[in-house]
């Protein structure tokens, strides 16, 4: 089956290029519908990757969150027309301790290996996951980005110790949206508290027992774990800021991604006794445990609604263009691109 896939070629260049794709193995065929950019997406885009960097993964295919219709499905398990959400981790070898995400071995789609931006993907079979009935495609647009959450809350309940009353969630953006939102869902009796700096952005944030703006923190706060949704150059400052609020023994989890080394308060993780972890991507489980959760409390759809921004058409290599660079240009949210390929 011959397929075209939309290869960034350089910064900003996206070309148009041809390959086969078997239909005869285990592989099932894929048409994306909907696809939601990432602002990892972006730096590759723009080109605010290291030189090196771009020079190691490109050409590549861009997006790494979506979903789509099944077209091909050898074994039928799946029928044709059924909407699947796309699992961009691929992992090569067993693990009995290293969660897949995490196996250095494992390929990510749209970071070294073609995203979905293709007319069809063909996904390993234990990459694609049947989409519930009744949820907002958009929104099912970026169940990675939801799942980067998940699992970074179930690494949480398993590091943290019990006493969670207040939660401090540091960020205004979308991973500090989505991962304050589904503690409040998955923790009722804790207080969730948002630290950011933009007010039209924690504006959204309704379910929020309270939010603060960072250069305004009450004298006296504390909380007993806390999560850093900032990265880049604001990631050292919200974790020291957490550091200082915290009580003994409290956990953090960082969630950011920054280009530099962080320099953090080391002298008071140790006085406190903190437990500070990353987590980063996501597994085929996360995915599935986060429908299920979809299914149980909808009202989360509903919610994550709020925060997507821009929806546009894509027929041309021009209208993908538009797309990033009308995503660059919004403040906050998440664009989404209806596949019309």
């Amino acid at each position: 089956m011959l397929n075209t896939v939309y290869r960034l070629v350089e910064p900003r260049r996206i070309e148009a290029e041809f390959c086969d794709i078997d239909v005869n193995g285990d592989d099932i065929i894929v048409r994306p519908t909907h696809l939601a950019i990432c602002n990892a997406d972006q730096r590759y885009f723009q080109g605010i990757r290291p030189p090196e960097v771009l020079r190691q993964k490109l050409p590549m295919a861009l997006i790494h969150e979506g979903i789509g219709r099944v077209v091909h499905d050898p074994k039928k398990e799946f029928p044709a027309g059924t909407c699947v959400v796309m699992v961009p981790n691929t992992p090569v070898e067993d693990d009995p301790v290293v969660a897949e995400n995490y196996r250095r071995s494992s390929r990510f789609r749209s970071s070294g290996y073609d995203g979905f931006m293709q007319d069809v993907v063909s996904m390993r079979r234990d990459r694609v996951i049947a989409l519930p009935e009744g949820i907002d495609r958009n929104v099912a647009a970026f169940t990675e980005l939801v799942s980067v959450s998940q699992h970074t809350i179930d690494r949480f309940m398993a590091k943290a110790h019990e006493r969670r009353d207040v939660i401090g969630v540091w960020g205004d953006g979308n991973v500090a949206f989505i991962t304050s939102l589904l503690l409040k869902k998955r923790l009722p009796e804790s207080r969730v508290y948002i630290f950011g700096k933009h007010d039209y952005k924690m504006n959204d944030f309704i379910f929020a027992d309270d939010v603060y703006h960072i250069d305004n923190i009450p004298e006296g706060m504390t909380i007993d774990h806390g999560f850093e949704c900032v990265g880049r150059s604001g990631i050292s400052a919200s974790i020291n800021q957490m550091i200082d609020c915290i009580r003994p023994e409290g956990c953090i989890a960082t969630m950011g991604v920054s280009e530099d080394n962080v320099p953090i308060n080391t002298r008071m993780v140790l006085e406190k006794g903190l437990t500070i972890f990353g987590s980063s991507r996501s597994g085929a489980e996360d995915f599935r445990s986060l429908l299920e959760l979809y299914r149980e409390k909808p009202e989360i759809v509903e919610y994550l609604a709020r925060i997507v921004r821009d929806v546009i058409e894509v027929h041309t290599i021009e209208d993908m263009i538009m797309s990033f660079d009308t995503d660059i240009q919004k403040r906050g949210g998440k664009t989404i691109m209806v596949w019309k390929k």
